[in-house]
């Protein structure tokens, strides 16, 4: 599998899209996150190729995204679940959830609705600021050099 190599530059998008760039990355974890954990049950929801799954989920566990543990030991059979590092890019996908369901989802809606366990309410995802916890969009912020900024 010949892949650009996006985690030499500095920038936390592109080290972010070397991990989960790849078109089928993204839905595996949406997968693993709403528990279809077996190999069996993504190939047959993704209708994505044996060879290609395996290359993805090889390549998520080699990046600490997705752990591989047996569930069965005649046959060997495994499963798979998401890390630390895994669920935390799963927010990632909640925001673009809230994206996709605002400009693609069209007249018949959204396709999956999100509960908010914490009040129980049907709700989005809502970028706030970590200082203030006042709303948070690309048009509020300043993007200055960070400390891993490359030296010009």
């Amino acid at each position: 599998m010949q892949r650009t190599q996006f985690s030499d530059m500095a920038c936390s998008i592109a080290r972010t899209l070397d991990v989960i760039g790849e078109p089928w990355s993204p839905l595996i974890l949406r997968d693993v996150y709403v528990g279809i954990t077996r190999f069996e049950q993504l190939q047959s929801d993704l209708g994505i190729s044996r060879k290609v799954l395996t290359q993805r989920l090889t390549w998520l566990v080699e990046q600490g995204v997705l752990e591989r543990r047996a569930y069965c030991d005649r046959p060997p059979r495994h499963e798979y679940v998401l890390t630390t590092k895994g669920a935390e890019l799963c927010d990632l996908l909640t925001v673009m959830v809230r994206w996709g369901d605002r400009w693609t989802a069209g007249e018949a809606g959204p396709p999956v609705l999100y509960r908010h366990h914490a009040c129980g309410e049907i709700a989005h995802v809502e970028p706030v600021c970590s200082a203030c916890g006042r709303p948070m969009h690309a048009t509020d912020v300043d993007v200055l050099p960070g400390p891993g900024a490359s030296a010009p």
